[in-house]
């Protein structure tokens, strides 16, 4: 373990999956104190028997669609710690395989909730409190389809585009202010549930999640005080 996040108090949304785990473990073993969101109990204990008990983690369920839950937690983070130095929102979710004609209506929605919605409900509950301080680093992860529209994959890529216009401009909202916002573009990440969906695909050209992770982290840290606004695409070779 090292301290380049020491004193550093970080939350992770969706901080209990393939790359928000990844994320947490990374933050962390850098010495911060981070508080990972979940919805799947599972996932929580599975991080926790991996990190043992005495690691500076809190495990807190989170429904981020429910913009007063998103607030609730924040407050009792502030309150606890006294500070929020640190966002990652890696809550989103897929899915595609239908032209926009053939996508339903819910799935169209769904697809808006978790990769837009979730990211305005927190950035309006934390920004104030980074405000207050006047400082604090948010990383929100977009993701590849925000750019490259392929077919089959109109509701997801819509929202992923929404999501990086949304945080660049908050990014914007915020310069001068002493808070960073920046947007990370994985494409398809090397997780167990992707190799599942597409089992013949070459997993050697898939980004690692601890490599994504590390790219994150940069983001979050004193060295990239002057990166606001950037949308780093973290594509591996696929």
């Amino acid at each position: 373990m090292t301290t380049k996040f020491s004193g550093k108090v970080a939350l992770v949304t969706g901080g209990t999956g393939g790359l928000g785990r990844a994320v947490t473990l990374a933050l962390l073993h850098e010495g911060a104190s981070v508080i990972a969101t979940y919805i799947k109990k599972d996932e929580a204990d599975a991080l926790r028997d991996a990190v043992g008990p005495h690691a500076h983690l809190e495990l807190l369920p989170l429904d981020a669609t429910d913009e007063s839950a998103c607030r609730a937690l924040v407050d009792g983070i502030t309150a606890r710690h006294g500070h929020l130095d640190i966002l990652v929102n890696a809550i989103g979710g897929y899915a595609g395989g239908k032209t926009v004609w053939e996508t339903d209506p819910k799935t169209y929605q769904l697809m808006l909730t978790l990769n837009l919605h979730a990211g305005f409900n927190l950035a309006r509950t934390v920004v104030p409190a980074m405000l207050r301080q006047k400082s604090g680093a948010i990383v929100n992860i977009a993701s590849k389809a925000a750019l490259d529209h392929a077919a089959g994959a109109g509701a997801y890529a819509a929202s992923k585009a929404a999501a990086l216009a949304l945080f660049d401009c908050l990014a914007h909202d915020l310069k001068g202010s002493g808070v960073r916002v920046n947007s990370v573009l994985p494409s398809i990440i090397d997780t167990e549930p992707n190799r599942k969906a597409m089992p013949t695909a070459d997993f050697s050209k898939w980004p690692k999640p601890e490599e994504i992770a590390q790219v994150i982290l940069f983001l979050c840290s004193a060295e990239a005080k002057l990166i606001s606004g950037a949308a780093i695409p973290v594509y591996g070779e696929s």
